[in-house]
């Protein structure tokens, strides 16, 4: 905004009045030529002399205005380059997979076409069976029971519609608790079998752990004898110490099939009774054929290290 100061001049006027003074004497009276008419000269006037001027006061003048300064123009905003989102970087031990399409069908325990594309996608999130070939067989089954115990659904072995949706969104792979190292571990809560190689989940297996009941039984091994005790898969990080690699052994409570022990007589063993709770003695079931694949590919040898908890 510009100040501008302006001041008004004011003038000031003086008034002088010219004044004048003036005489004259009468004659005698009846002679004309006597009269003697003397004539006094009149003064002149004296003219005051109007007093000089008062010169107006020299106008002040008005202050040089101040020029405004050119508008300062706004800087320039420069916007700085979009942050770019951070990379997601997912822990070594989770693996993302994509959904499947179209969406897997609920097979119940049905062969066929569509049970191969369950049995490939069940391959795919790390739960073994023996084979994608169509057909609904024993290893399909304990797949699935598996898949449905991660999940927390019934676990009945078929599936059901709710079972072929979450086969068909999983996002990302399955996992253990265990992100280090190469070990087996257990999770008795679950009742799941996982086999960790390098911080990663690459297998998972459907188990039968120790029930937790007493029992009373004869000793199989010693006839006329008596076991009593509890059945209990004890938890705690072991390993296996020894084994039998060929066909059924007669272990002091039952058969149990090409066994490998990580704690006393505790072993993972294969069994023809794999159910989706705990069933066992204390031992570690799986299904035979499961238990054969696991001596072929050698991913249990003697001095793996054996976590068991309780899913806490």
């Amino acid at each position: 905004m510009l100040g501008v100061a302006v001041v008004g001049a004011s003038v000031l006027a003086a008034c002088s009045t010219a004044v004048m003074s003036g005489g004259g004497g009468e004659g005698a009276a009846g002679d004309p030529a006597a009269l003697v008419v003397t004539t006094t000269a009149a003064p002149e006037p004296t003219t005051t002399v109007a007093p000089t001027t008062t010169e107006a006061p020299t106008t002040t003048e008005a202050p040089t205005t101040t020029v405004a300064p050119p508008p300062t123009e706004a800087p320039t905003t420069v916007a700085p380059p979009p942050t770019e989102a951070p990379t997601t970087t997912l822990p070594p031990n989770i693996v993302p997979v994509l959904p499947v399409d179209p969406p897997l069908g609920a097979v119940g325990s049905r062969s066929g076409g569509e049970t191969a594309r369950v049995q490939t996608r069940l391959f795919e999130l790390g739960f073994w069976l023996s084979g994608a070939d169509g057909s609904y067989g024993l290893t399909t089954k304990q797949a699935v029971m598996a898949f449905q115990k991660y999940m927390g659904f019934d676990a009945s072995g078929s599936v059901d519609q709710r079972t072929a949706d979450g086969l068909t969104t999983m996002t990302l792979r399955p996992f253990a608790r265990a992100n280090a190292g190469t070990l087996v571990e257990i999770d008795k809560a679950k009742q799941l079998l996982f086999f960790v190689i390098d911080g990663r989940t690459d297998w998972i297996l459907n188990t039968s752990t120790g029930n937790g009941q007493e029992y009373t039984e004869e000793d199989k091994n010693t006839p006329g004898e008596v076991i009593t005790g509890v059945s209990l898969t004890p938890s705690g990080l072991h390993k296996v110490n020894r084994e039998r690699p060929e066909g059924w052994w007669e272990g002091d409570l039952g058969e149990i099939y090409r066994p490998k022990y990580f704690v006393g007589g505790v072993a993972v063993h294969g069994s023809n009774s794999i159910p989706n709770y705990p069933a066992s003695h204390g031992c570690v079931r799986v299904s035979v054929p499961a238990m054969d694949w696991i001596w072929d590919s050698g991913i249990l040898p003697i001095g793996t290290p054996v976590w068991v908890h309780d899913g806490a």
